[in-house]
């Protein structure tokens, strides 16, 4: 290991620089927006979970159970039919990457 990465690595164990990750992005990707109509925001208590901070393997799990019939719902299985895997992927990343 040379002298920049043996820096770079124990920069990161101190905390003075974050690990690379897959940062979601800014904006909420196409269909996101929409979610909020039933999925409340972080002051709002309701029946319909929440989605910011949710983990993102667990809305993606969600999702492909609701299109593939395998969880019962009202909305949702249409809902989520009109999404690709790499849309629902998109909008978990997003929604996780929220507090």
């Amino acid at each position: 290991m040379n002298a920049t990465r043996i820096l770079v690595a124990s920069a990161i164990v101190c905390g003075a620089v974050a690990p690379p990750t897959l940062a979601a992005p800014r904006e909420p990707p196409a269909g996101a927006s929409g979610c909020t109509g039933c999925h409340p925001g972080s002051a709002i208590t309701t029946p319909v979970p929440r989605l910011a901070g949710r983990d993102a393997a667990e809305i993606v799990a969600q999702m492909q159970a609701f299109r593939a019939g395998q969880r019962p719902a009202t909305v949702m299985e249409r809902i989520a039919k009109g999404f690709s895997d790499a849309e629902i992927q998109a909008i978990a990343a997003w929604y996780a990457a929220q507090r």
